[in-house]
């Protein structure tokens, strides 16, 4: 067989824990659930994971969950939240990829994704590093197994990105069609040829030469079938999508791979319909013999690249404008108040970068005589946070500290490397990607930069707050409501009179734990800063916790490709309707016509 499908998901919400009790707040927006990770996890994750249930000419055939058929990423702070809030979606992933590896040659159709989605042509060297050297350790602590690629957040992808991945041994990734320049190749003396504007073969992977001498692969999805599956294709059932599907197939010898990429939220929140109409499109494509269900990593593995490619720098899927959605007023954002501008975004990521080389030079200073190397530590960090035991936190200490430590030391230690997790948790992509800085994602990057604020040693912190406020001044909301301010005077005193508690010691590291590793950390210090109207400034007046609600009223429309963060406005669910007590059979459907034939 010379035809081979693949359908990808990119499974991803991001950090929605306060990061000073650990625990998801009530975000009223998801109603009927408490917040959208509930939510969504009963409208995608968890169907996804389970078998489904079709009827046919008066027969009910239970198909096999979407996830052991398709290729997928799930985000790791998702994971996180999913191995405690819903342990029978997270073992149905790590069981599916088991399952992969059984069918697709020993290669796992899970792949890691960087740690918490941030826009990595946008971070700094260190930061880089670290997001990719913890996506793959997460991926290796959940499946049990190396990664063989990795997703890069919102495809956002530059040849420095590139070499970290290559560097890690990661073997492909997965971009955007308008993400490729040119092609050609790779016999000797090949000619370019120019694919700009989206007009690249994806039937194929490319090989990508990198600066230093090496190399990787990416396989450019197929662009307008993956926006037809993320705009509605999804609506007119299982074999419509399969004929969309079917219909990548070119007239050509040789083998094909025919494949698409969209948020898997696509499949049952953004579409109710998604789950099952994936189900059928896989049934009626397998059993039909029409194309073979593969994954990345197995197509590879028997068709290496045998065209080179060079792509298109400083692009994401999700952004016309190169990066602008997360640094500039490009004009990209959801639409739901077109006379809203995004000048904040700007300003907000210079704040934000400032508090980064502040918070930077005060881990060097700080952990000197305490960490050998503390960019190796902060590094190694990763183990201690998916194990926060204190045995594990020991273990991390032995083979990093300058010197044996006493417990003060230790603290101290821990602290700072805290305050370091918390400055790349304030780099979330989302808390740019939406319409205006008073939104929920927003404000959510900000409380990670208090807590980064509030975790700096005594006077330095003072020092870094002052100058991260001058900043954010101009950071100015759209809204002129008293409900718009990026942050509050009046944090700090209500913080500090009453300190959150979290319900559950699972939280460390995300708090420093009383007793087992010494005090309680010091309440929050970040105080006045407020997103100002276009036009006017509000007067200077204390307000409340940093909990801020956007002004509009109205539904968000769909998500574009690419846009998942809060989820979609839609109404519940009416509920998952009983099984049918009809017969099952687990016969495969009709066979499915060829593209073009009745």
């Amino acid at each position: 067989m010379t035809r081979f499908l693949c359908v990808h998901g990119h499974f991803y919400q991001p950090p929605r824990e306060n990061p000073w009790t650990g625990e998801i707040g009530i975000e009223a927006s998801a109603a009927p659930y408490p917040n959208w990770n509930e939510r969504i996890t009963a409208e995608c994750y968890r169907p996804n994971a389970r078998p489904v249930v079709v009827e046919r000419d008066g027969v009910s055939a239970e198909l096999p969950p979407n996830y052991s058929r398709m290729s997928f990423n799930f985000g790791p702070t998702l994971l996180s939240w999913l191995d405690v809030h819903a342990p029978d979606v997270s073992a149905s992933i790590r069981r599916a990829d088991r399952e992969s590896r059984e069918r697709f040659s020993g290669h796992g159709s899970a792949i890691a994704q960087a740690y918490n989605h941030v826009i990595l042509p946008l971070a700094n060297v260190r930061d880089r590093r670290t997001q990719v050297w913890w996506g793959i350790r997460d991926f290796e602590h959940r499946f049990g197994r190396s990664p063989e690629g990795m997703w890069l957040p919102e495809t956002a992808v530059n040849l420095e990105t590139l070499e970290v991945l290559a560097a890690f041994g990661l073997r492909f990734t997965i971009l955007a069609p308008q993400q490729a320049a040119r092609v050609r190749p790779l016999a000797a003396g090949a000619e370019w040829l120019n694919v700009a504007g989206a007009s690249v073969d994806p039937r194929r992977p490319y090989r990508v030469s990198l600066p230093s001498g090496g190399a990787i692969d990416v396989f450019f999805y197929d662009g307008s079938a993956s926006h037809a599956i993320a705009f509605g294709a999804l609506s007119s059932g299982g074999e419509a999508l399969a004929q969309r599907l079917a219909g990548l197939a070119a007239e050509a010898p040789g083998p094909q791979l025919l494949h698409v990429a969209t948020d898997g939220e696509t499949y049952g929140h953004h579409h109710p319909a998604g789950v099952t109409a994936l189900a059928e499109a896989f049934a009626l494509l397998e059993s039909s013999g029409f194309a073979r269900l593969t994954n990345y990593g197995e197509f590879l593995a028997f068709h290496p690249s045998e065209w080179e490619a060079e792509i298109v720098e400083n692009t994401a899927w999700s952004c016309t404008h190169g990066l602008g959605r997360w640094r500039d007023d490009c004009t990209c954002r959801t639409g739901l108040k077109p006379d809203w501008v995004q000048v904040w975004r700007g300003p907000l990521r210079l704040a934000l970068d400032g508090l980064r080389d502040a918070l930077a030079e005060v881990f060097e200073q700080e952990s000197r005589g305490i960490l050998a190397d503390s960019w190796a530590a902060r590094d190694a960090y990763i183990e201690a946070v998916l194990d926060p035991s204190a045995e594990a936190f020991d273990d991390l200490l032995r083979r990093h500290a300058a010197a044996p430590l006493g417990p003060v030391e230790r603290e101290n230690a821990r602290r700072l490397l805290e305050m370091q997790r918390h400055a790349m948790l304030m780099y979330t992509s989302c808390g740019w990607f939406f319409d205006d800085p008073s939104g929920l994602e927003t404000t959510q990057i900000l409380r990670y930069a208090a807590r980064a604020i509030e975790l700096a040693p005594g006077a330095a912190s003072g020092s870094i707050e002052v100058e991260f406020l001058r900043r954010l001044e101009l950071v100015s909301s759209n809204d002129p409501g008293p409900a718009t301010r990026v942050a509050s005077t009046n944090e700090t005193s209500e913080r500090r009179q009453n300190p959150p508690r979290a319900s559950s010691d699972r939280v460390a590291p995300a708090r420093l734990r009383r007793g087992r590793h010494g005090a309680r950390s010091k309440p929050p210090t970040l105080r006045a800063a407020r997103a100002r109207p276009r036009g006017r400034r509000h007067p200077r007046r204390r307000r409340k916790l940093l909990g801020l609600r956007t002004g509009g009223t109205g539904a968000p429309a769909r998500p574009a490709l690419g846009e998942k963060c809060r989820g979609r406005n839609s109404a519940p669910p009416a509920g998952r309707a009983a099984r049918s007590n009809r017969p099952v059979a687990r016969a495969p459907f009709p066979r499915l016509r060829a593209p073009g034939k009745s």
